[in-house]
């Protein structure tokens, strides 16, 4: 089995490892030599969804356990955006200074953050809510969920890699639509304190 290793979940679910099994498990058909050319081109897959090396790098030989971890990315800060410098205008042309209008409203408070914790994506691939087009969501905002719970799908080069509550929640926010193209760890849900009382 293929495995995402960290906080970041699993990078096959159970029912997507019996695909990959015949590649590992071939009843002692296959040479030790040939299952580690193949579990090294399974490796060069994972490598593939990402522009960076892996933080960590663990291979288990029994029982065939193979993970690759990758540290979040740094985001680099915005760039500093220069002042308007105004133009020097010819002699002679009044320069009107704006008033206070009656009335006028202050600047809009910018609003309070969202109270909750991000849940990021365990890869960089497609976000999708539901299992099939047409069904369900997994989870809507406003639902309690539980450690462990699937929120949603990341699709990779056709692996479907579930996405799931890492604490009990509520889901305070759904950060990105079906079928929207995501990031290594950039957050798809944020999930709320659950409400004890």
């Amino acid at each position: 089995m293929v495995d995402g290793g960290g906080d970041n979940g699993r990078l096959l679910t159970t029912e997507l490892a019996d695909a990959w099994l015949p590649v590992f498990d071939r009843g002692g058909e296959t040479s030790p030599r040939q299952l580690l050319r193949e579990a090294a081109a399974v490796v060069a897959e994972l490598l593939a969804l990402h522009d960076e090396r892996p933080a960590t790098f663990n291979v288990r030989i029994g029982d065939v356990s193979i993970e690759l971890g990758w540290a979040p990315p740094q985001r680099p800060a915005p760039p500093a955006v220069p002042a308007a410098v105004p133009a020097a205008l010819p002699a002679g042309v009044p320069v009107a200074t704006p008033a206070s209008a009656p009335g006028a409203e202050a600047p809009a408070e910018p609003e309070p953050a969202e109270e909750g914790d991000p849940v990021t994506a365990p890869t960089v691939g497609v976000f999708y809510r539901a299992p099939s087009p047409g069904a369900e969501p997994f989870v809507r905002e406003g639902e309690t969920v539980a450690a462990g719970q699937q929120l949603g799908i990341v699709e990779a080069m056709k692996l479907m890699i579930p996405v799931e509550a890492d604490r009990a929640g509520t889901v305070a926010r759904v950060l990105r639509a079906d079928g929207d193209a995501v990031e290594y760890a950039e957050p798809l849900f944020l999930l709320a304190p659950v409400e004890v009382g």
